[in-house]
């Protein structure tokens, strides 16, 4: 057994602590993501031949308004998931991949971290 484990030492589970601006910009993008319709839209967009969708193609998918799906769509963009262009009478969104990164990297652990087995460190 190490030092650092008799010392109750746990490997820690990410590369780096958040600063305040960064949290504050990842909150805002985990929040807009909180509402399952939304969570839905952005998998949706995300996985739309073409990687881009039309509010008039994906309003059908889902069992409310067109009207709150724009709506959901708007508080998508202003978190900074998606991005989007007028072509005609119709919007069409795409995800931000740069969005995508930042809360893949906020979520990313350590995985030889999680298989530690190093007593006192969790479950």
């Amino acid at each position: 057994m190490s030092n650092q484990a008799e010392a109750g030492y746990c490997p820690s589970l990410s590369v780096a602590a958040l600063g305040e601006p960064q949290a504050a910009e990842l909150a805002a993008m985990f929040k807009a993501l909180g509402d399952p319709v939304r969570l839905r839209l952005l998998s949706l967009i995300a996985s739309h031949p073409g990687g881009e969708a039309c509010v008039c193609e994906i309003s059908a998918t889902f069992d409310v308004s067109q009207p709150t799906i724009s709506h959901h769509l708007k508080l998508l963009r202003s978190a900074g998931l998606l991005d989007c262009e007028r072509r005609g009478t119709w919007v069409y969104y795409w995800v931000i991949p740069s969005a995508l990164r930042r809360l893949s990297s906020a979520l990313h652990v350590d995985d030889q971290a999680l298989t530690a087995t190093t007593p006192g460190c969790g479950p």
